[in-house]
């Protein structure tokens, strides 16, 4: 089993009585999936940041930093 994953066979579903239960898949394919899931994580965040108001302008940005900088 661990050969067929190494050599990029599908990961195995572990069933008991007919449910799945558990997934066994190579470390490689397990750390994409991590990778994938925490950029849709941050997507995620930055589009309800987008929808309760919370992001500025770049050029409003700039000129807040500007501002403070020149202080």
């Amino acid at each position: 089993m661990i050969r067929g994953l190494a050599k990029g066979q599908d990961p195995f579903v572990i069933t008991v009585h007919g449910k799945a239960k558990a997934v066994l898949l190579d470390v490689e394919r397990y750390e994409e999936k991590e990778e994938t899931l925490a950029l849709l994580k941050i997507l995620a965040l930055g589009n309800r940041e987008l929808a309760d108001g919370k992001v500025k302008l770049a050029c409003d940005a700039m000129k807040s930093i500007r501002a403070r900088v020149l202080r």
